[in-house]
């Protein structure tokens, strides 16, 4: 199983983009066949060093992974998220 985290820091960090940015996320759940499963938190603590969003995904290889990052569903989002980020890191990792 591949697991991806995915930490997420807007550029307007208020309630009402982060709730919109988590549904965005969220809406890819059953549309993409790779993706085994989903999880989207959003951060309670909202220090400056936290990030608001975590994405967190498991697929069950790197092949699949490749896969879904290609896929026009992700791609939209994708291209959803690059226009509210501020910053964000990833780690990718055998679970």
């Amino acid at each position: 199983m591949i697991t991806n985290n995915l930490l997420l820091k807007l550029k307007e960090r208020n309630d009402e983009n982060i709730a919109k940015t988590r549904d965005i996320l969220l809406s890819m759940q059953g549309k993409i066949e790779f993706l085994h499963d989903l999880k989207v938190e959003v951060d309670i603590r909202h220090g400056t060093s936290s990030y608001d969003i975590i994405l967190i995904t498991e697929f069950s290889s790197m092949e699949d992974f490749d896969a879904y990052l290609i896929h026009p569903v992700h791609i939209e989002v994708s291209k959803y998220i690059v226009g509210v980020l501020e910053t964000g890191a990833a780690v990718c990792y055998e679970s």
